[in-house]
């Protein structure tokens, strides 16, 4: 049903442009979540521009996540780094292990509020699904094609930049994947120490008992989470075909 999956993705898309563009036009629809005469949209901020900034945000965490447990992976994968595996997974594991608010909480009194704290929370809790998916990815590479490859005369990096990774690209970029959308919800809690996103509308619905502002916080997260992971399988998709035509 791939024309299915086109509509109800553009309508999304139009959706979700269409409220962070006009929010008053949808005043009406929010009105009788409020009480007290309490406004129905968010107008302590623009709310395109939280959008925006939250997912910056994300967006620098995940880069950063990736270059760190791709690398990391590629260096466990060797052979003079198998004996640094354990270690590496223990240390990736602690970013899950720890909740993004304690890792916040560790944190703002090193390098302040705002958004520092928020992308190293991010940054940490985003490793673990990149540098698994890189290990498992360059494991089961299949042994006859580096046998081929080497047979070949090409050198231990030249495998790997030229086989190992091409073929161990699209588990790769699943975790890339996952990690930023998990990452787009986790992101909220950075409001909590003053960085810019889509916690604020969460929070002041909170503060202020507004099941418009908290509902408006949480759609607009939740459909840029669909939107980003179907925008990420897509590209994926076609990445992969590009390399296997090559």
């Amino acid at each position: 049903m791939p024309g299915v999956a086109a509509i109800l993705r553009f309508a999304a898309l139009a959706l979700l442009l269409a409220f962070l563009l006009m929010p008053q036009s949808f005043a009406p629809l929010f009105a009788p979540l409020t009480q007290y005469g309490a406004p129905p949209i968010y107008d302590q901020g623009n709310l395109l521009t939280l959008a925006l900034a939250h997912l910056g945000l994300v967006c620098c965490a995940a880069a950063a996540s990736t270059i760190v447990a791709v690398g990391l992976g590629i260096v466990v994968t060797r052979p003079s780094g198998a004996q640094f595996l354990p270690l590496s997974r223990t240390l990736v594991n602690i970013g899950q292990t720890f909740p993004p608010v304690a890792v916040l909480a560790v944190t703002v009194p090193l390098v302040g509020f705002g958004e520092k704290p928020t992308l190293i929370a991010l940054f940490a809790y985003g490793l673990l699904p990149i540098f698994e998916n890189t290990i498992v990815a360059l494991q089961t590479c299949p042994p006859q094609v580096l046998e081929a490859a080497s047979g070949m005369g090409m050198s231990a990096r030249q495998r790997l930049l030229s086989v190992e990774l091409p073929l161990a690209l699209p588990l790769i970029l699943e975790g890339i994947r996952l990690s930023l959308v998990i990452n787009i919800g986790t992101a909220t809690i950075g409001s909590t120490v003053a960085a810019k996103g889509l916690g604020e509308v969460i929070i002041a619905g909170l503060l202020s008992n507004n099941n418009a502002f908290i509902l408006q916080g949480g759609l607009v997260t939740g459909l840029m989470a669909i939107l980003l992971y179907d925008a990420l399988a897509g590209l994926e998709r076609r990445i992969c075909r590009t390399a296997h035509l090559e």
